[in-house]
């Protein structure tokens, strides 16, 4: 039988088994909090499609307001005339083709890499080694574009990725546990906005189904499915 320490059992006490809107969810999360580190704080939502169906994958990006409280590492990979762009961009990493080897050659110590198309003959390479890490440029997600500043500007700013696995979740950071309420708040209704927004056409019945806000080490409390809705 599996066993919880007294700090989360504790918590869990103070989590009543209702469903809470984010207004009230958030702070109350922040009240359970017991971890000694900076937590991140992520919302998991279950959705009622069928990702084994090309038409129904649910799959995007947003700019949270304030971002995700680290900056990420990114690289990016450009032809010449674009170089120079994702530079005064802000990019950590710039190259070409010498990138791509460098990465073949087993360096991974970036947290997001975009790349122009005329390269992506050369990136196409590396989808062993980005794909199970989710850091494969996509031209869904902006990260296959022209415009590397754009792109680089929105990762730093705090663009997050979200994508629906096989069990029909979406799980995304929105945060961290140090950030005061109203932070949070923004964050998490832009964060559910973009979802909502991103429903397939071909999705049948009810969209969201459920969802859940937590911390890294904290329980998880239930949120209102008809608040969140209503972001959208």
């Amino acid at each position: 039988m599996r066993k919880t320490g007294k700090k989360f059992a504790a918590a869990r006490q103070q989590v009543a088994d209702k469903p809470h809107s984010i207004e009230d969810a958030v702070p109350l999360m922040q009240k359970v909090k017991f971890a000694k580190f900076d937590e991140t704080v992520e919302i998991a939502m279950r959705l009622g499609v069928d990702p084994k169906h090309a038409d129904q994958m649910v799959r995007g990006t947003v700019v949270l307001p304030h971002g995700l409280g680290k900056t990420k590492r990114v690289l990016a990979i450009a032809g010449a005339d674009k170089q120079k762009d994702a530079q005064q961009a802000g990019a950590d990493f710039v190259g070409g083709e010498e990138l791509v080897e460098k990465i073949q050659g087993g360096w991974i110590d970036f947290d997001a890499v975009v790349a122009t198309p005329d390269m992506m003959g050369k990136v196409g390479r590396l989808g062993r080694v980005l794909g199970p890490r989710g850091l494969m440029p996509n031209p869904k997600t902006g990260t296959v574009t022209l415009d590397v500043a754009k792109a680089v500007q929105e990762i730093k700013a705090g663009k997050v990725e979200f994508r629906v696995d096989k069990t029909s979740i979406i799980h995304v950071p929105f945060g961290k546990s140090s950030f005061d309420e109203s932070r949070l708040l923004d964050n998490a209704k832009a964060l559910v906005a973009a979802v909502m927004r991103a429903k397939p056409s071909t999705a049948k019945g009810k969209y969201l189904r459920s969802a859940y806000v937590s911390s890294t080490m904290s329980p998880s409390i239930r949120l209102d499915v008809g608040s969140l809705e209503a972001l959208a």
